[in-house]
């Protein structure tokens, strides 16, 4: 209920309530709104929540004790935003979908053992030299100049070999092709 809408029913009770939403209801929202640090859903909210204990305690309402109502509609309003602050700092944060879209994804360990399984067979399959310069240059991380000194071949030759140990895993990786480049 924002702090313009009124209650449209024919009992005396909601006509009481109604008149207490046009005169207090826009000083409690703007109070709302500061304590809900500018969400307006939030403050609409507990306007109508602090209406709602105005209507389930009218005894409050006609005390003598006072000359307006907005204190205590104030009062219950502001414990109400209190209240709501700290259900919601109990409770973890709630997280929206555009943090979701671009939160990093970790692999699976399952799925990452099944990967190296797929891959060292697939290495298996490779002839002997092609597997010596895949091993050198891609699993131990040595450079073309250190694998053709290490297997005594030339720098092209590594390349070479490089270059088709590559295209033989993406024959036989194909769901792998895009990290093979």
């Amino acid at each position: 209920m924002t702090a313009g809408t009124t209650l449209t029913n024919g009992t005396t009770a909601e006509h009481e309530l109604a008149a207490l939403q046009r005169e207090h209801g826009r000083p409690l929202f703007a109070l709302l709104l500061r304590l809900c640090d500018g969400d307006r859903q939030r403050a609409e909210d507990l306007v109508q929540e602090t209406l709602v204990r105005a209507w389930q305690h009218p005894e409050a309402l006609r005390a003598d004790d006072f000359d307006s109502v907005r204190p205590w509609l104030l009062t219950v309003g502001r414990r109400l935003a209190i209240d709501a602050r700290r259900a919601r700092q109990a409770r973890p944060p709630e997280v929206g979908d555009a943090v979701l879209e671009n939160a990093r994804v970790m692999s699976d360990h399952a799925e990452r053992a099944a990967e190296m399984l797929d891959v060292r067979e697939a290495v298996k399959t490779l002839t002997p030299e092609h597997r010596e310069v895949l091993v050198l240059v891609y699993f131990q991380g040595a450079s073309v100049a250190e694998a053709a000194q290490t297997l005594g071949i030339p720098p092209g030759t590594v390349k070479s070999r490089a270059y088709y140990a590559l295209r033989a895993l993406r024959r036989v990786l194909p769901g792998y092709a895009a990290d093979l480049r």
